[in-house]
């Protein structure tokens, strides 16, 4: 049929149609062009070979690098069940949603709120990514997205030295370090469940004798050479999960 292909490669044969099927789909295709990518993060993300999500979504390894090295787009029950392999959506897998705030579908039927202990709290958060700094700015109260990575017990992320950033965290008296809120969280919308951590500690300037190496990449970019450094003195954490 014309605009149609077949690839072998999965259990039995595979066909796809490259327009998805509806337009909703197409829109979401055209619109994000990353599918391959978004398989390689899910992949990565579990610590998973193309063997074994191959597995888990009963089609060959083949077949799953091509989709992660091409724009084409497989079947509703091809993505469905990669999504599955991978604790994911086919939604997800294919970009939809990515400009939707998180926690504004509804919530599961009878949520338990959990508290959870220090060592967990420092376990989650113990991988990095992003998390949010609060601290009183020259302008009020002030909360900011940063890159961080956990060196040592302590959260460690990069500013630009002089910044507004850095002055805000300045007292202005030696030995005396700003207070700070630091939390991480974690949506699972899919589940609706959820969990996140708030630090507080002080917030400490990294001199260049003190610096090592936490690999901590801002997304931001720029020049943003000085370390900043917070201690956990104070953590706390839920989850949201169902009974």
């Amino acid at each position: 049929m014309e605009g149609r292909r077949t690839l072998s490669g999965v259990r039995g044969a595979w066909t796809a149609s490259p327009r998805m099927g509806t337009q909703r789909q197409e829109e979401t295709v055209t619109r994000t062009g990353d599918f391959g990518h978004r398989i390689q993060y899910h992949r990565q993300r579990l610590g998973l070979t193309v063997e074994q999500v191959a597995e888990r979504a009963d089609m060959s390894a083949g077949y799953l690098r091509y989709m992660e090295e091409h724009v084409d787009i497989p079947d509703r029950g091809t993505l469905n069940r990669l999504a599955d392999a991978l604790g994911t959506t086919g939604e997800d897998l294919l970009g939809g949603g990515r400009d939707r705030p998180p926690g504004v579908g509804p919530a599961m039927a009878e949520p338990v709120l959990e508290v959870l202990e220090r060592d967990e709290c420092l376990s989650l958060i113990a991988p990095g990514g992003i998390g949010r700094i609060a601290f009183n700015g020259s302008h009020g109260p002030t909360v900011l997205p940063v890159n961080y990575r956990v060196h040592d017990g302590a959260i460690v992320f990069r500013t630009a030295s002089g910044g507004p950033m850095d002055q805000d965290l300045r007292t202005g008296l030696e030995g005396v370090e700003v207070m700070v809120g630091f939390e991480v969280d974690r949506i699972d919308e899919a589940r609706r469940q959820g969990w996140s951590v708030l630090v507080q500690g002080p917030a400490h300037h990294v001199t260049p004798d003190e610096q090592a190496d936490d690999d901590v990449t801002p997304w931001a970019g720029g020049d943003r050479s000085l370390h900043i450094r917070i201690v956990p003195h104070h953590v706390t954490g839920r989850r949201i999960h169902a009974m």
